[in-house]
């Protein structure tokens, strides 16, 4: 299990490969090449049926919770556009980045002032609405991420997605409020809480009458990817909201890439 910056993978990974281990990358380095699959278990299982390679990639954080939830709806409606806005912790970006939120939230609380130093702007108290470096399409490395793995894993090379990446001042738990154009109507959104309900990997809390939906609080230290806010988008024909939020260091890393080791030893042992 490789669960290190780029430039470890990159290092060390040909050594792995060479010795003969099978390597299960949590990087981005091989996410988007051919030959390497990109995998969540329970959205695409089938790719690791016939895999014979060394390297599978497990994707970004916020893929992979998106991902859990557009998979039923491509099955059932199908997708005409996806736009996803995301609110993403500190503990995403590093041990030193949640510590700087820790020192900087103490400092601010008693008076002092505490430069900034793994992030740009101090984050403590603050959003900070870009994460990694822009590109000349206007996306950040984490926005684009995002498009792309989102349309590896699904599928669908063409499936428009947009994206906003924000980092605000939580310690655990991502979140993304997320809007989909379907290419079918459904009926209504006991429809579509009882669909999302039904798929592996999620959980639907959603009663806001009584102030029931997840939050971080739900969210840490749960092998499930929360769904709630489920409400139709009445701007467009076949329009979907709804607001999820996961462990991003359980479900968005770790446990994602376990997953893959149990389904493709559930294979190998089926061949």
């Amino acid at each position: 299990f490789f669960s290190v910056p780029n430039a470890i993978t990159e290092k060390y990974v040909p050594h792995a490969v060479k010795a003969g281990a099978l390597v299960i990358d949590d990087s981005s380095t091989y996410r988007l090449e051919n030959t390497v699959p990109l995998v969540v278990p329970e959205v695409n299982p089938h790719v690791l049926r016939t895999f014979n390679g060394q390297v599978i990639s497990t994707p970004n954080c916020t893929v992979t919770p998106l991902v859990l939830a557009l998979k039923p709806l491509q099955n059932e409606f199908g997708l005409k556009r996806v736009v996803v806005s995301t609110y993403q912790s500190v503990s995403g970006a590093g041990r030193a980045a949640y510590e700087e939120l820790s020192v900087q939230t103490a400092a601010l609380l008693n008076g002092q002032h505490q430069e900034a130093s793994v992030f740009p702007h101090r984050i403590a108290f603050n959003c900070l609405p870009q994460i990694g470096t822009e590109l000349p399409n206007g996306n950040t490395t984490e926005e684009e991420k995002m498009v792309r793995e989102t349309r590896k894993i699904l599928e669908l090379p063409s499936l428009p997605v947009s994206a906003v990446c924000v980092r605000v001042p939580t310690f655990f738990g991502h979140g993304l409020s997320v809007n989909v154009e379907l290419e079918k109507p459904f009926s209504n959104e006991t429809e579509m809480r009882e669909l999302l309900n039904g798929a592996p990997g999620l959980k639907v809390l959603d009663r806001p009458s009584h102030q029931i939906y997840p939050t971080c609080v739900e969210a840490a230290g749960s092998d499930y990817t929360f769904v709630g806010r489920v409400k139709r988008d009445h701007s467009v024909k076949s329009g979907l909201n709804f607001w999820m939020i996961t462990d991003n260091i359980r479900k968005g890393a770790a446990l994602n890439a376990l997953q893959i080791m149990d389904t493709l030893y559930k294979y190998r042992r089926m061949s």
